[in-house]
């Protein structure tokens, strides 16, 4: 008995982490060019360790506030680490000088109007929400 609780338990989460794993989309504005952006690739940009984008105009990440379901999502895919670590990160950075986190909206709507409102933009939202107006980058 103790096996099947511990065999249903592991599938459970299996199944959870597969179901968060691609719950969000990439957004840019819809003047940006690129149509593609790889994992790493994203990482870097909201570590801001990338801060131009091909045609060389300035990146600018925007992250949905750290308790949102879908940033948890987006750092575990991207950054393979949680929420937590990416926070320790910033707060290191910003403590000796080397820079500052992307700014923070609190909403998936919030996320959508900056990033039309900024041709440099890219942020993320759930995988449910309507994104017109934006374009949605393909994660390869």
């Amino acid at each position: 008995m103790k096996n099947l609780i511990a065999t249903l338990g592991i599938l459970l989460l299996a199944f959870a982490t597969e179901a968060t794993a691609q719950s969000f989309k990439v957004i840019v504005n819809k003047a940006n060019e690129t149509e593609s952006v790889s994992k790493k690739e994203l990482s870097r940009i909201f570590l801001k360790n990338k801060t131009k984008w091909d045609d060389g105009s300035e990146i600018t990440p925007v992250d949905l506030k750290a308790s949102s379901a879908t940033r948890k999502a987006f750092s575990n895919d991207i950054h393979g680490r949680d929420v937590g670590a990416i926070r320790s990160y910033w707060q290191q950075a910003a403590f000796s000088g080397k820079g500052t986190a992307p700014v923070e909206r609190s909403s998936d709507a919030e996320i959508i109007t900056f990033v039309t409102n900024n041709p440099g933009a890219v942020g993320y939202i759930s995988e449910s929400t309507d994104a017109t107006g934006v374009k949605v980058l393909t994660i390869n």
